[in-house]
């Protein structure tokens, strides 16, 4: 089986589960992230899922794609039930965790930025962990959805690394993770940025996360 790490690279593995979760494992060592076992079980599970095009991908009248994530959030909203609102709110989460993890660079000169999935998806979380939480069936799921609201930022950093390891960047890239920076306060492209011999330096619009 190969998997696409990003548009430039793909890698060859016999066991998809297995790779993204040493993958995982040796991102949040480098990020220095700490999370709950249960909450690294769940990321590790979205990227296999998201693996298969068919899950990540929908069938619209616009064609296959995926769905834009203000009618994700729409979804939601107009929910006739708790739980189809629960379902919509997770799926607004995953989807936004997944496509700025791996795709962050393909967002450049578009209008929809890293920086919105990222508000998106951990808003989504937060009202997931709320919705459920004092419900039996919640039990197991609030602390993850409230870790994984909590520190959105910084797991987008670890699939990030997940995605693009053994990449060399190009000036273009540069350029872009310093856009990134600006906008989310990523860590990891504060850091790469360094290793490039780059200083990042405020202009004062940066999203503090």
């Amino acid at each position: 089986m190969e998997v696409a790490l990003g548009p430039r690279r793909l890698l060859a593995v016999t066991n998809l589960r297995e790779f993204f979760h040493d993958s995982v494992q040796t991102a949040l060592k480098q990020q220095r992230v700490s999370v709950d076992d249960h909450t690294e079980h769940y990321v590790v599970n979205l990227l296999t899922m998201f693996a298969r095009s068919e899950e990540l991908y929908e069938r619209t009248p616009e064609g296959i794609r995926i769905r834009p994530l203000v009618q994700m959030l729409a979804d939601a909203v107009e929910a006739p039930t708790q739980t189809q609102r629960e379902e919509a709110l997770r799926r607004l989460g995953d989807v936004s965790l997944f496509v700025a993890g791996f795709f962050a660079q393909s967002f450049a000169r578009k209008l929809i930025d890293v920086d919105y999935h990222i508000a998106m998806g951990g808003r989504a979380y937060g009202t997931l962990a709320e919705s459920l939480r004092g419900t039996l069936r919640g039990q197991v799921f609030v602390a993850i959805f409230t870790e994984l609201a909590q520190k959105f930022q910084r797991l987008v950093d670890v699939l990030n690394d997940v995605a693009e390891m053994a990449y060399q960047h190009s000036d273009r890239d540069i350029l872009r993770l310093y856009e990134i920076w600006l906008k989310t306060g990523s860590s990891r492209a504060y850091n790469i940025l360094r290793r490039l011999g780059v200083e990042p330096v405020t202009t004062g619009t940066r999203t503090e996360q």
